[in-house]
């Protein structure tokens, strides 16, 4: 498949690029969709919510009443996960949620919601360009020529440019990754995917040796 190549103006520039069909073009696998996006929100918990049990509560340790002959239910001392105040029953504690993921899985999970990105031509291509300073009004400008300014976008670049993510951190439904970090939950997540024209090569070069 081919896309035009735009400037940040959002001008059709004449070229046109050809997407790799081992890439941009599978069958997608959404049970693998699946798995890789539960494990990178997985990786991203903390983990450090923690509760207090029984035993780990100071009060008294005195048996409130007796054991039988109060026709009632027995009692143990005031940390009893049944009265107020009492201890939590099987609460949670620091845990790492994260869990291990085949790379073949991962990779095919990718490919796939970039597959489903291309059919719902929901991926554009722009050519390379700079910032000579980092301002969000420059960003924003190249967001309202693609008419991507109220949509989640996410841009991608060949190597960091610290003017370009700069120019994207404050605004809200815009992000910059890089195309050896660019993962499936931010492709899925980004109503529009923007690759440089240099990104989207290094992007196929760097999957097609795997």
């Amino acid at each position: 498949m081919e896309l035009t190549v735009l400037n940040i103006k959002g001008e059709d520039t004449g070229r046109k690029v050809k997407l790799d069909d081992s890439i941009f073009g599978i069958e997608p696998n959404d049970h693998a969709i699946y798995l890789d996006a539960k494990q990178y929100m997985a990786n991203r918990r903390q983990g450090t919510h923690d509760s207090r049990e029984r035993s780990d509560l100071k009060g008294s340790t005195r048996k409130i009443k007796r054991q039988k002959g109060t026709g009632t239910a027995r009692f143990g001392d005031i940390k009893n996960p049944i009265f107020r105040g009492g201890g939590r029953i099987f609460g949670p504690h620091p845990r790492d949620y994260r869990f291990k993921l085949n790379k073949k899985v991962k990779r095919l999970a990718r490919f796939s919601a970039l597959s489903y990105k291309v059919k719902d031509k929901e991926i554009v291509v722009i050519e390379d360009f700079k910032l000579d300073a980092p301002k969000t009004k420059d960003y924003l400008r190249i967001l309202e020529s693609l008419k991507l300014d109220n949509k989640k976008s996410l841009m991608v670049l060949k190597e960091s440019d610290k003017n370009i993510y700069l120019s994207a951190r404050n605004i809200p439904k815009a992000k910059v990754t890089l195309a050896d970090s660019l993962n499936t939950y931010e492709i899925l997540n980004a109503n529009k995917i923007v690759f440089l024209e240099s990104s989207l090569k290094a992007f196929e070069e760097i999957y097609s040796k795997q």
